[in-house]
């Protein structure tokens, strides 16, 4: 058997003593028909701290009895450190609207989640509002135990001004196959018009191959997860072309090997970045922006390539006590006009399907956002495993050595990957 990483340990030792060491939860039968005050978490983002106040605003000049209050999430490592320290500790928010769905399963051993699916009319609202995207957001007991909320498709994004002064044509961007992305590339670097193509972090964190490996294997494999039906998909012909092509990109010194420190496009070093809308507002003053998608080995066309959809959801945590009010306020939340003042504000897609025809003077005023919402519908999630974030962690360890450095071949690294990740996935299933 592999060991499990220090955090998950951490959890699950911690996790057998939250009911002693933590506040009681709430009965679980009163608790869904309670209706009172709730407090609800959001990121640190300042436009979603914005949209925030104001739906909450909205809510509670209607709801006087049911008054509602936010804050950030609590200062951590990560995120996830600190909302799982807080269902330790039996302080959780009622909902936190920044849930990433690799963590779901791990809080949810921590019996921190409340299984919306309980309540009676949830799973129709979830399924209408995100239609055939959310299935990739139930749980292996077939239920949700998360509203998938808002979708960031990574894609290319690229500084016209660089692509231009390198002597590219920034309207008509040569970067649909993996010939074609290397070729502008080393023109890009070669020419001197940006010391790197494109800048992404080749630190081990576990989250950092949903910024390289994790949209490219997407778009080339056609959609696939990195695991599917219990086992790891990406040892494959689609996985070994994938990193491939990122290894062409760091051996050559087109991709750094060293953390930039600061915002490489923002800065004028790299010409290009793997993100998803989130990015528009950060670069609009100072960058005329071009977005293309993720490139395939042949050059898909645009309506036929996936990509990672760094998705946040919207979760209730077992320590609120008024559950009738905190699924009412998720719903109000993820209305239609709700989602729409989300994506004005943030410029992040709701996960909903036909963005552009269901707000299309968003899309007619902010054109540069109209490639994310088409890709917004050809998206792939995170598989919701147990051991989520020790599987992508034993893949990222795998990935820095192999692709990153070139200390083992990219094939020797990826089926390395998948043994260990193999082994998790028996660990995590087996209950002893």
């Amino acid at each position: 058997m592999l060991r499990r990483t220090a955090y998950s340990l951490l959890v699950l030792a911690i996790a057998g003593a939250a009911t002693a060491c933590g506040r009681s939860a709430p009965d679980q039968e009163s608790a869904a028909q309670s209706r009172g005050p709730i407090s609800i978490w959001l990121s640190n983002n300042p436009q979603e701290v914005a949209w925030g106040k104001n739906m909450i605003a909205a809510w509670n000049k209607s709801h006087p009895g049911q008054h509602v209050t936010a804050q950030q999430i609590p200062a951590g490592k990560t995120s996830e450190e600190a909302i799982s320290a807080s269902i330790i500790a039996g302080t959780s928010a009622c909902l936190v609207f920044n849930t990433a769905p690799a963590s779901v399963p791990t809080f949810q051993k921590q019996n921190g989640l409340v299984p919306l699916s309980d309540f009676p009319d949830a799973d129709a609202y979830i399924e209408k509002r995100g239609g055939a995207l959310t299935d990739q957001y139930k749980s292996q007991d077939g239920k949700f135990y998360q509203m998938p909320w808002k979708s960031d498709p990574v894609m290319i994004l690229y500084n016209k001004k660089i692509f231009k002064k390198a002597g590219l044509d920034p309207e008509h961007p040569q970067l649909a196959t993996y010939d074609q992305f290397l070729k502008t590339s080393r023109t890009l670097v070669h020419s001197g018009a940006a010391k790197a193509a494109l800048w992404p972090a080749p630190s081990s964190e576990f989250f950092q191959s949903w910024n390289d490996f994790y949209p490219a294997f997407a778009a080339q494999s056609g959609g696939k997860q990195l695991i599917e039906d219990g086992k790891p998909q990406f040892d494959s012909p689609a996985g070994r072309q994938a990193a491939a092509f990122w290894r062409k990109l760091y051996s050559e010194k087109l991709a750094p090997q060293e953390m930039y420190p600061g915002d490489a496009v923002n800065d004028g070093k790299a010409a290009m970045a793997t993100v998803g809308p989130w990015a528009v507002s950060t670069y609009k003053d100072n960058i005329d922006i071009g977005v293309a998608p993720v490139p395939t080995a042949e050059g898909k066309s645009p309506q036929d390539t996936y990509s990672f959809s760094d998705e946040k959801s919207a979760a209730m945590f077992s320590a609120c006590k008024n559950r009738a009010t905190a699924w009412d306020l998720l719903k109000f939340a993820t209305s239609t006009q709700q989602d729409g003042k989300f994506l004005d504000a943030t410029g992040q897609m709701p996960m909903r399907e036909n963005l552009t025809t269901r707000y299309p003077q968003f899309f007619a005023d902010k054109p540069v956002y109209k490639p994310f919402a088409q890709q917004a519908e050809h998206v792939v999630e995170v598989p919701n495993v147990p051991g989520s974030i020790d599987i992508w962690q034993a893949f990222r360890d795998e990935w820095t050595k192999s692709v990153v450095f070139g200390d083992e071949s990219t094939d020797t690294g990826l089926r390395k990957a998948s043994d260990k990740i193999t082994d998790l996935l028996d660990e995590y299933g087996d209950p002893s």
